[in-house]
């Protein structure tokens, strides 16, 4: 009796496997990401209220308008942040070149970090990974603050923080209770783990 015939053995070859962890980690941080920008955007107050001249009034003091401006910080902390990207990328529009050196380097770190999947060769030489995001961050550095992007940028910042300051400092804020995430949050709590409801306080 002839001994059964075994089903052919298919080979299986590895195909993109250095790329395969890169892209996974890419993914994971982009769903991260945009949890992130969906809970941040759920706390932003509407525009109609940011601009509400009913609500504006000088301040006292400017012990007054450091408080006014804490306040409204806290209750429209998004929409500042808003604010101030959108200065800051009108900024790069009107400087082109300040905008395609932050390009080229937007498209340096994309095609190391995210579409490279072999070890970088230059100069006959291997590089590590330690040591390209050595070289990288070094390079980032010296462009953004030797060329025109730093000032740029900074620039922007300053603008987009003064006129935050300024409507926070004029704004009469509402006499609403803060919860405690509001209050202890911060900067960009909105980052922080956890997408549920905050837990309620109690009110005296």
């Amino acid at each position: 009796m002839a001994p059964a015939s075994q089903p052919p053995m298919i080979p299986v070859t590895q195909q993109d496997v250095g790329a395969t962890p890169r892209s996974g980690a890419f993914w994971v941080l982009y769903g991260k990401a945009q949890d992130a920008f969906n809970l941040a955007f759920a706390q932003k107050r509407p525009w109609a209220e940011l601009v509400d001249r009913t609500q504006l009034a000088k301040p006292e003091s400017f012990s007054d308008a450091l408080t006014r401006a804490r306040k409204n910080w806290i209750h429209f902390r998004i929409n500042y942040s808003l604010v101030l990207v959108g200065i800051v990328a009108l900024s790069l529009v009107f400087n082109p070149v300040s905008l395609f050196f932050l390009a080229a380097l937007l498209a340096a770190w994309t095609y190391l970090y995210l579409v490279r999947s072999e070890p970088l060769v230059a100069f006959g030489r291997t590089f590590s990974e330690r040591e390209v995001l050595l070289g990288m961050s070094l390079f980032t550095v010296a462009l953004v603050f030797m060329t025109n992007v730093g000032s740029t940028l900074i620039s922007a910042l300053a603008i987009g923080a003064a006129i935050c300051f300024l409507h926070g400092a004029f704004r009469v804020p509402d006499d609403l209770f803060l919860d405690e995430q509001e209050t202890t949050g911060g900067f960009l709590s909105f980052l922080s783990s956890g997408t549920g409801a905050p837990q309620g306080t109690s009110h005296v």
